[in-house]
């Protein structure tokens, strides 16, 4: 007979199970470290892709894991731009202090916004939070005196990292700068979702009547997932203007927002994986196709979102699931 305190010692174990890093994973991260050294021809799109994966996986905290569709996560990754470009510029160029400062502007206009997103439908959230991302465009573009409106933001200096690490022109410290952030995210993100707090959230997603029966805090647990994936985003957006040199209007695009949700689609959602997968794949593809073909290479990308579709992502992104698949239809028929 199961006790509380056996069960919840269970559930203890099971949480921890989750959270255990794997030696393939250690693997992979010191992988991602080294190649912008490697392929230092290639430290710009690793950059890059490094960027994007921290953004896609600072929505999946709110999609994958809380069930709240965002077309304007922009926002935050936008804020986040601007902000460490413009503290960069006119009060600090330290890159690690201004990523702090972006991190922490992000997280309260977050918590701001989390208030739109406990109410209302899916289709509600899509619009409010679509709009957010369109004020915030709007207001960059009218206050030219402070942003630089539609010619962006510009001459944006960076000092050195750790006080040692300049810049380099291929871009290797940036894309290790990147890479290092994005890791320390992840394990942060690894922690919290697969924490008692990461759990009720995992209720909330699959049934959120259900949630506040048994007297999990709804609203308080989506305005907190909202408000930690605010700050993520916003971190993005720093590292893109402070390896770029450079921010514009274009953080704030609705496209960054779509963009993110057709990662989470290539990768998966509610697996903090499917965000970094997502990227490289859809980064590789982009700069693949786009030099072979500029003019028609969107037209690849939705073909290939469409196989994927019909295949099934779990057979293109994660093969290894092609033999537990068919070892449990044998069991199932044994059955």
């Amino acid at each position: 007979m199961n006790t509380p305190d056996s069960s919840s010692m269970n559930n203890t174990n099971i949480l921890m199970r989750a959270g255990r890093w794997r030696w393939w994973e250690l693997l992979l991260w010191a992988v991602a470290l080294s190649l912008p050294w490697v392929m230092n021809t290639h430290a710009l799109i690793i950059n890059e892709i490094a960027i994007v994966a921290l953004f896609a996986l600072s929505l999946d905290i709110i999609l994958g894991y809380t069930g709240i569709v965002s077309l304007g996560h922009a926002a935050f990754f936008g804020m986040g731009a601007y902000t460490a470009a413009l503290f960069s510029k006119h009060i600090n160029p330290d890159p690690l202090f201004g990523l702090a400062v972006a991190m922490v502007v992000s997280t309260v206009l977050g918590a701001i916004c989390s208030v739109t997103v406990q109410r209302g439908t899916d289709l509600t959230r899509l619009m409010v939070t679509m709009g957010v991302g369109l004020i915030l465009m709007e207001l960059a573009n009218k206050l030219d005196w402070l942003t630089g409106g539609a010619d962006g933001l510009q001459g944006v200096m960076m000092g050195p990292l750790l006080g040692r690490f300049e810049f380099d022109l291929y871009g290797s410290t940036a894309a290790t700068y990147s890479i290092v952030v994005l890791f320390i995210m992840f394990v942060l993100a690894r922690r919290f979702v697969n924490s008692p707090f990461g759990s009720t959230l995992k209720a909330i997603h699959d049934n959120r009547l259900r949630a506040m029966a048994i007297g999990i805090p709804v609203a308080s647990r989506i305005a907190v997932a909202y408000t930690v994936a605010a700050g993520a985003a916003g971190m993005a957006g720093a590292l893109l203007a402070q390896t770029t040199g450079f921010a514009s209007l274009d953080v704030f695009e609705f496209h960054r927002s779509a963009d993110l949700v057709l990662l989470l689609v290539i990768g998966g959602v509610g697996w903090l994986y499917g965000g970094v997968i997502g990227a490289i794949v859809f980064k590789v593809l982009q700069d693949a196709i786009s030099s072979i073909t500029p003019q028609y290479w969107t037209f690849w990308i939705g073909l290939f979102l469409v196989v994927l579709m019909l295949v099934g992502r779990e057979r293109v992104v994660r093969p290894w699931t092609w033999f537990g698949t068919s070892s449990s239809k044998k069991k199932e028929g044994a059955a």
